[in-house]
């Protein structure tokens, strides 16, 4: 099953690799003795599904997760293994399009007139507080 992160790209079944584990959590008896907990491994490195800006942009915004260009998601949340396989399709397709999203940088600006003499009279105001908690000076 292909993986559909966006309409210009779609990572194919065959460079996706699944491994199951038991998994820990609700299940009684039956947790015991299927595999129901799912790992999804996807190596960004020699994908041929993305461009090569694209592979840039994954592999520097994804170093942490990564290890040696693979990146591993697990889903055990729930009893069956089909719908944990399902959550993990779903994390990592949120993770690419997180790690692929256009980021904007905040354009510095400078405080407005108005909010720098708000901020002096604030501190003339608050200097005057404490200048009147003073113990009177013996002259």
């Amino acid at each position: 099953m292909d993986l559909e992160i966006s309409l210009s790209l779609t990572i194919p079944a065959s460079e996706l690799g699944w491994r199951f584990s038991r998994s820990s959590g609700p299940g009684g008896q039956h947790v015991n003795t299927t595999d129901s907990r799912a790992e999804l491994s996807w190596n960004v490195a020699t994908s041929e599904a993305l461009t090569e800006s694209q592979r840039e942009i994954l592999l520097r915004r994804l170093d942490k997760r990564l290890v040696d260009g693979v990146i591993t998601v697990t889903a055990s949340e729930q009893r069956s293994q089909w719908r944990n396989r399902e959550i993990a399709l779903a994390k990592l397709a949120d993770i690419v399009v997180a790690g692929l999203a256009l980021r904007t940088v905040r354009k510095p600006t400078k405080p407005t007139r108005g909010s720098t003499q708000r901020h002096r009279a604030a501190k003339v105001q608050r200097a005057a507080t404490k200048q009147q908690r003073r113990r009177p000076s013996p002259e």
